[in-house]
C-alpha cells in the first residue's frame, strides 16, 4: 500500500493512492497512519469497495467506527453521486457525516484542505 504523507493547514494527513485494491477493511490503513502519525486518512471514493456503499452490508460503518474508536479521521475523496443517486439511506449518510468532524464525503484534495481551515 503505496501512500503519501502531507501537511494541509496544520493537520497531517496520510492520503491513499487513486490506484490499488479495493480496500475492505481499516485496520491495515490505522496501522499505516499511526506510523505516519497522520490525524486523517484520505482514501479515493474508486478504493472502496462497493459494499461500503451499500449501508445495509455494514461495511461502512464498521470502517467509519473503527477510525472513531482510534480517534482518526477519515475523508472519502472523489465522485460518488452515482451511488448517492441509487440510495435515499447513503444520502443521508453522506449528509449527515459531513456535518460533523470523524468522516467526510469530499470532492478532491483542494475541498480537504478548504474543509479543515
Amino acid at each position: 500500500m503505496t501512500a503519501q504523507t502531507l501537511e494541509l493547514n496544520g493537520v497531517r494527513v496520510l492520503e491513499l493512492p487513486a490506484e490499488g485494491p479495493p480496500l475492505r477493511d481499516a485496520i491495515d490503513l490505522i496501522t499505516l497512519a499511526s506510523e505516519h502519525q497522520a490525524d486523517l486518512v484520505a482514501i479515493p471514493a474508486g478504493r472502496l469497495d462497493e459494499a461500503f456503499f451499500k449501508l445495509a452490508t455494514g461495511v461502512a460503518g464498521e470502517i467509519v467506527q473503527k477510525f472513531a474508536n482510534y480517534r482518526l479521521r477519515l475523508a472519502i475523496l472523489g465522485d460518488i453521486s452515482a451511488h448517492v443517486a441509487q440510495s435515499n439511506a447513503l444520502r443521508g449518510f453522506v449528509l449527515e457525516a459531513n456535518r460533523g468532524q470523524q468522516l467526510w464525503f469530499l470532492e478532491d484534495r483542494e475541498a480537504l484542505a478548504a474543509r479543515l481551515r
